[in-house]
């Protein structure tokens, strides 16, 4: 079987990515970081495949994207779209946010997270996940 997790040859790219976090990263991972969110294990800065997702729950193959203000414009939104749903193909389910939405009300971000987590927790592997980030 192909492997498709943190590919050695990201390794540079993911660790510059750690250290280089947006205000809105760093506030969620406040959140995500040791299990805090429903017992949980979430990634930072996780390699699925040639991609790298901000956040990553490998128990419930959660993928969580924040979108700041390089992801404004139709053609970003469109690349965007194309990357999801090349990683969808592993099972993967997304949840995004914009920055705005992190930074401007981080408490209601976590509890879409958390009902997301928890409707996940709940459902067989092939039920599909609640839409989320839509605040």
């Amino acid at each position: 079987m192909k492997k498709i997790f943190n590919l050695k040859r990201q390794k540079e790219k993911r660790q510059y990515l750690r250290t280089h976090m947006t205000k809105a990263e760093i506030t969620l991972w406040h959140n995500l970081k040791a299990k805090q969110l429903l017992g949980h294990k979430f990634r930072r800065q996780h390699g699925i495949d040639e991609y790298v997702v901000d956040f990553y729950c490998p128990e419930l193959k959660l993928a969580i994207e924040l979108d700041g203000e390089s992801h404004i414009s139709e053609d970003a939104k469109l690349n965007d779209l194309s990357r999801q749903q090349h990683i969808e193909r592993y099972g993967v389910r997304f949840l995004r946010f914009t920055d705005d939405e992190v930074l401007g009300n981080p408490d209601r971000v976590v509890k879409t997270i958390e009902d997301v987590v928890t409707g996940l927790s709940s459902t067989t592997p092939s039920s599909p996940p609640p839409r989320g980030g839509e605040l």
